[in-house]
C-alpha cells in the first residue's frame, strides 16, 4: 500500500505542478491583453495551445478565470481549477489521498513596478 500510495501522490503532484505551471505561463501570456475579456481570450488560448504538453492534463477538466483585482486595478489574477477525477490513482489502493480539485492561481501586476 506504500508503494501504491508514493506512486499516486507522484502523478498527482506531477499534475498539481502541470496546472501551477500552465497558470503562471498564462498569466504571464495574458499581461498582453489591454481589457479584461482581451486578458481572460489571450490566456485561455494559452491553456488550450499549451496543455498537450502535460501527460495528465486534460483541458475538457480545467476551469479557467481571469479576474482584476477590486482592490489594485494594476493586477489581475488568472485561476484554474482542474478536476483530477479522470486520473488513474483513484483506483490504486493507497492510502489517504488529495482532493481531486486542484486550484492554482497566479498574480500579475500591470504596467511594471
Amino acid at each position: 500500500m506504500v508503494v501504491l500510495t508514493m506512486i499516486g501522490y507522484g502523478i498527482y503532484l506531477s499534475a498539481a505542478h502541470a496546472v501551477q505551471q500552465l497558470t503562471s505561463d498564462a498569466a504571464r501570456a495574458a499581461v498582453a491583453g489591454i481589457t479584461a475579456t482581451e486578458r481572460s481570450q489571450i490566456a485561455s488560448n494559452y491553456i488550450s495551445s499549451s496543455a498537450d504538453r502535460y501527460s495528465f492534463i486534460d483541458t475538457s477538466a480545467m476551469a479557467v478565470t481571469v479576474n482584476d483585482d477590486p482592490d489594485n486595478p494594476s493586477q489581475f489574477t488568472v485561476t484554474i481549477s482542474y478536476d483530477a477525477g479522470n486520473l488513474p490513482i483513484w483506483n490504486l489502493y493507497g492510502f489517504v489521498m488529495p482532493d481531486e480539485r486542484i486550484t492554482r492561481f497566479a498574480t500579475i501586476r500591470l504596467g511594471g513596478l
